[in-house]
C-alpha cells in the first residue's frame, strides 16, 4: 500500500489536472464542439480522485498522533 505522502501527492497533481482540464472543456463548449467524452473523462478523474481521498483518511488514521496534552515548548503543571 502507498504511503500517505505519496497520496496526497497523487491528489495534488490530479486536482490541478481537473482543473486545467475543465477549462478546456469550457473553451470546447464556447466552441461549440461536443464535449461528451471530455465530461465523462473528467468524472472519472473525480471518482478517481474521491477513491484517493478516502485512501488518505484511512491511512490518516492509522497513523499514530501526537501525545495528548503535551504542547512543544509549553509549561508543564
Amino acid at each position: 500500500m502507498p504511503d500517505i505522502d505519496f497520496i496526497r501527492g497523487e491528489i495534488e497533481r490530479m486536482r490541478a489536472q481537473v482543473g486545467r482540464q475543465r477549462k478546456e472543456i469550457l473553451l470546447l463548449q464556447r466552441a461549440g464542439i461536443a464535449t461528451a467524452s471530455a465530461e465523462a473523462l473528467l468524472g472519472r478523474m473525480q471518482a478517481k480522485i474521491e477513491s484517493l481521498c478516502a485512501q488518505r483518511d484511512t491511512l490518516k488514521k492509522l497513523q499514530p498522533g501526537p501525545v495528548k496534552g503535551k504542547v512543544l515548548g509549553g509549561r508543564r503543571w
